[in-house]
C-alpha cells in the first residue's frame, strides 16, 4: 500500500508492506514524528483501508 501524510505543515510519502511489516517513510525530515504512530494505525486498520480512500487519524505528543 503506498499513500501520502501531512501533519504540521509537513508532507510524507509511506509504502506499507503488512505482510513483511515493513514502513518505509520519505522524507527522513520531520519523519519521527509520524513513522511509530502511522504504523500503529496501519496495524490496527489495514484490513479495513480502501483503495483510494482518505483516513484521519490523531497523533497525541509533547514536545
Amino acid at each position: 500500500m503506498e499513500g501520502e501524510v501531512s501533519a504540521g505543515g509537513f508532507e510524507w510519502q509511506f509504502s506499507w508492506a503488512f505482510d513483511r511489516g515493513e514502513l518505509v517513510v520519505e522524507p527522513s525530515l520531520g519523519r519521527a514524528l509520524i513513522e511509530d504512530a502511522l504504523r500503529r494505525f496501519l496495524v490496527r486498520s489495514d484490513y479495513r483501508l480502501e483503495p483510494g480512500g482518505d483516513y484521519t487519524f490523531m497523533v497525541r505528543a509533547r514536545f
